[in-house]
């Protein structure tokens, strides 16, 4: 028989309370308004948003009946960045508009092979791990950056 999922459709940043459950997502997969998915112990949720909304790390998903699920963020392929001149390397990461987690002595991207090409080609040095992905959130405080229409 199958499981009626328990809707979710309130956000918050960070947990009011115990929370009940957890869920493993990588960043493309915060990224969203409507989807089913399944907790770590099985639990069905139907998460229904009212706007499409990028889930931060640590945040929590509220059941309808008031219990909360904790956003995990899961390992994903990503290239780990260090060099000379990390502020450097991290403006041409930005220009490219591709989604950076700044750390003081690296930086993380999500692997492509062009920005990798073009990022040895500049001076750094370039590794593939895999690790959770919390990249920097917009330039205005909060979300994710889409193109040039700030």
């Amino acid at each position: 028989m199958t499981q009626t999922p328990i809707i979710a459709n309130v956000y918050r940043s960070h947990p009011h309370g115990p929370v009940s459950g957890k869920i493993a997502l990588d960043y493309d997969g915060r990224f969203l308004r409507r989807k089913t998915l399944t907790t770590d112990d099985g639990l069905s949720l139907l998460v229904d948003l009212a706007k499409t909304t990028s889930l931060d790390h640590g945040g929590v998903l509220v059941l309808e009946d008031g219990r909360q699920v904790e956003i995990i963020a899961a390992p994903e392929n990503l290239l780990h960045v260090t060099g000379d001149n990390l502020p450097r390397l991290a403006w041409h990461i930005g220009n490219r508009h591709t989604p950076c987690q700044i750390e003081p002595d690296r930086l993380l991207i999500q692997r492509d092979h062009v920005i990798h090409d073009m990022l040895v080609q500049i001076g750094a040095t370039v590794h593939e791990v895999v690790e959770p992905f919390t990249p920097e959130g917009g330039a205005y405080g909060h979300g994710r950056t889409h193109g040039h229409s700030h």
